[in-house]
């Protein structure tokens, strides 16, 4: 199937769709040996599509991989201020890998990260409401916990109600939970604490989808998902077969 040269540029991992754009005018890149221009559509799948002369790899290549993300790390590739970015964490893969959504500088635990930009794309619309699971320790009255679960208003959005659990209450008003929420507004989690009274002292993401952060995996690091894993996320986020 013909798609724009940027959008598969992007899907492969390469650059964003804006970077591409800059490289095809630049003469970078090639179709089928000819000079591609912007707005140019190709098939990965029949066409040869090379970035300053080497090919880029077809639907063989999608890797997805899960990043213990630890905190004080942002969810960028690159990042002006210098800061420590997820990009540096996973520069071993063996292809660009993208972030499938953020978590914030001061969060850490599960994060994916893909070359798919389909699978991307699915997991990360609001209309598919795939669910996220955080530990998250807060300090404030035990009495308002409850109203973690009722419909509250971020930034002008009215969010679906979380489910919350607690795991463990301490005297010092420092409380254990799990908070599970079906959208994925920027701080979310940060700011209905806030509305609720409760300074968060830790927060780790520990589950999207049908995905679980396991112990072993240490932050920091990260695996390859395995097929079965894939499979389930596309299920989970819409999308049909597995691509290979």
């Amino acid at each position: 199937m013909q798609e724009r040269l940027q959008k598969i540029l992007s899907g492969a991992g390469v650059c964003s769709r804006r970077a591409a754009e800059q490289l095809i005018a630049s003469g970078a890149v090639t179709v089928n040996g000819t000079r591609a221009q912007v707005g140019d559509r190709a098939d990965i799948d029949t066409d040869v599509i090379c970035v300053n002369g080497k090919r880029i790899a077809g639907h063989e290549s999608y890797h997805t991989i899960v990043l213990y993300k630890p905190a004080g790390v942002v969810t960028t590739m690159s990042d002006e201020k210098n800061r420590k970015t997820v990009a540096q964490l996973v520069k071993n893969c063996p292809v660009r890998v993208l972030p499938v959504g953020r978590l914030d500088q001061y969060s850490e635990g599960m994060l994916l990260m893909t070359n798919d930009g389909e699978l991307l794309a699915a997991l990360t619309h609001p209309r598919n409401h795939v669910d996220k699971t955080y530990a998250v320790t807060v300090r404030g009255d035990k009495t308002r916990i409850k109203e973690l679960a009722r419909p509250m208003v971020i930034d002008g959005y009215r969010i679906r109600p979380a489910q919350v659990q607690i795991q463990a209450s301490g005297e010092d008003q420092v409380h254990e939970l799990h908070i599970t929420i079906h959208e994925g507004r920027n701080r979310q989690i940060r700011k209905m604490c806030a509305q609720c009274g409760f300074k968060v002292l830790r927060l780790c993401r520990i589950a999207m989808g049908p995905l679980k952060l396991e112990e072993s995996l240490r932050p920091g690091h990260w695996r390859e998902l395995t097929a079965e894993e894939i499979a389930a996320l596309r299920r989970a986020s819409g999308l049909g077969k597995t691509k290979q």
